[in-house]
């Protein structure tokens, strides 16, 4: 994937979790955006352990998995987040 479908599929995806997952989450475009391209990460690895194919390229698919990692990372983010406060 190139550094601009991943940076528009990263938005996206971090945009996109956002809007699903309750509560707050970190702020910023900045922040919305890494936690996208963290998501593909994440969530090319989950796919990829049950035999999937991650992030690969502009297309429905690699933001469908981007946005699956950006939620278990929102989610995680939240479960560290409530026990400190």
């Amino acid at each position: 994937m190139g550094l601009i479908s991943w940076i528009v599929v990263g938005l996206i995806a971090g945009l996109l979790a956002k809007w699903i997952m309750p509560g707050e989450g970190p702020g910023g475009l900045l922040v919305t955006l890494i936690l996208g391209m963290a998501g593909a990460s994440v969530g090319g690895f989950l796919v990829g352990l049950i035999g999937g194919t991650g992030a690969t390229g502009f297309n429905i698919w690699s933001i469908l998995v981007a946005t699956l990692g950006a939620i278990v990372l929102l989610f995680i983010y939240n479960l560290i987040a409530r026990r400190s406060v």
